[in-house]
């Protein structure tokens, strides 16, 4: 891929499509095993963060880097290493000043950054960039969290800056915004370049074509169910600020996959309909009667169980043993009368677990911590079968882990649904929730845009409405 000075070069792709990494390695915080970058057609090395500044590479990522406690000049200038032992405040907020005027913007360089809008804040980082004399921008889905005004603010910005001369990659899941702001695009897929031409050349269908376009061969294919009577009904749940508007119903022995791509606003949902950050608007009714949910333990009596994406910093707790883990939310279960856990019994429900999900260890007392990525993943999930769930919901089950222990996740789940358990599926990878999923829900920004029958549902048509250009939403069923 080749970045042009003044250019705005969008860069595509699907989640786990490799964009993240090949920024990392532009900005030297990862270092490539093959291949070449060249800077005004000399080979270099980034070989770290402080060698892409002085090539003039900077990136401003979707979560501005503020330090809130600094003002907006001592942000803007917390890089430079030019300006003496002793700081002359007064002329830092001379030219940082100067430097927001380029962009044509009005702070109160002396004021701390805490009180900024995200807007605001990523303003400060172009800012901070153009102290540097910025030759190659990095923007990394810089308006997911703006508003329609921020956005065209910002595309003044980044206009201004083409027009200095600075090569801007653009990297954005907006389809609206990729083909009102770009000159070039390129798709990559599955770590590879897959594309780059004109925008004028390129269409919302086209991009996502190229951005879907493997087989789905090599996931795991469910095995057909029957799903039984509606166990779980949400109707208009909402959290303000975060999602609205998001309606299903789920019955036993179903899977309903929730895609999205990032800042969808998917895992919100699960965390409200398990207790941990509570809706505030909406219905969730269970057996058709209304349920509250304000608690994993109001989640847990109704019989709705959840694994977190997240396995190392909230999933598990890597000193304890397998037992212990497995056993942790049922804890009193197995207390004897005087408080003590009664280990023959951890052990015994453990050791079932073990078997069932194929746990591979040397026995139900080893560490958590020292198994592979695939058990870890299984004794999470043993921990909140052991619950006895009705609705489990699996956030990104399967993240982080090579492809045969995802194979046997898969298995389990399609087990789970032959139990007659109701499976709430979700990942950011497409071609799993297609393989796995009954039905599949698709968010976007927070918003219900689709619910898709497995039958209909293609990866065209569930990323086309993802990114909004799905011409005829589906009814929502």
């Amino acid at each position: 891929m080749a970045l042009q000075a003044g250019e705005i070069h969008a860069l595509l792709g699907e989640n786990g499509a490799g964009k993240s990494t090949l920024i990392k390695i532009m900005t030297g915080v990862v270092q490539p095993d093959g291949g070449d970058v060249f800077v005004d057609g000399r080979q270099v090395r980034v070989g770290s963060a402080l060698e892409a500044q002085a090539l003039g590479i900077a990136a401003v990522y979707q979560e501005p880097m503020i330090f809130p406690d600094l003002s907006v000049a001592e942000n803007i200038f917390i890089s430079h290493r030019d300006r003496g032992r002793i700081v002359d405040r007064g002329a830092m907020r001379r030219d940082a000043e100067a430097v927001l005027d380029r962009l044509g913007v009005r702070l109160d360089v002396g004021e701390p950054a805490r009180g900024l809008t995200v807007a605001a804040q990523q303003t400060v980082e172009i800012a901070k960039a153009l102290s540097l004399r910025v030759r190659v921008l990095i923007m990394d889905e810089p308006t997911a969290s703006l508003s329609a005004h921020e956005v065209r603010r910002l595309f003044g910005i980044v206009k201004a800056l083409r027009g200095e001369g600075v090569a801007i990659l653009f990297i954005s899941h907006r389809m609206e915004d990729v083909f009102q702001i770009a000159d070039r695009v390129t798709v990559l897929r599955d770590g590879r370049w897959i594309s780059t031409r004109p925008r004028s050349e390129v269409t919302p269908a086209s991009a996502i074509r190229d951005m879907v376009g493997r087989t789905m061969g090599d996931f795991f294919r469910r095995t057909p169910t029957r799903p039984g009577d509606v166990v779980l009904e949400v109707r208009g749940l909402a959290r303000e600020g975060v999602f609205a508007g998001v309606s299903f119903t789920l019955r036993a022995g179903e899977v309903l996959g929730l895609a999205g791509l990032v800042g969808a606003r998917r895992t919100d949902v699960g965390l409200a309909l398990f207790g941990i950050a509570p809706a505030d608007a909406g219905e969730v009714l269970v057996d058709s009667r209304p349920v509250t949910i304000r608690s994993p333990q109001d989640a847990l009596r109704v019989g709705i169980a959840y694994t977190t994406e997240d396995r190392r910093q909230l999933g598990l707790v890597f000193p304890l043993s397998i037992a212990a883990n497995v056993t942790l939310p049922t804890l009193r279960r197995y207390l004897s009368r005087f408080g003590l856990v009664r280990r023959a019994a951890e052990d015994a429900v453990a050791q079932g677990f073990k078997e069932r999900l194929s746990i591979r260890a040397p026995s139900v007392r080893t560490a958590a911590g020292s198994l592979s990525g695939g058990n870890q993943q299984k004794v999470v999930l043993s921990k909140w079968l052991n619950t006895r769930p009705r609705v489990f919901i699996l956030d990104e089950p399967t993240r982080g882990l090579d492809v045969g222990a995802k194979a046997e996740v898969h298995q389990i789940i399609d087990e789970l649904a032959h139990d007659g358990i109701a499976v709430i599926l979700i990942s950011s990878e497409l071609p799993e929730v297609l393989a796995m999923s009954d039905r599949i829900l698709v968010m976007r920004e927070g918003r219900q845009m689709a619910v898709f029958d497995s039958a209909e549902a293609t990866q065209e048509r569930v990323l086309a409405a993802a990114m909004g250009q799905l011409a005829t939403p589906a009814v929502v069923v």
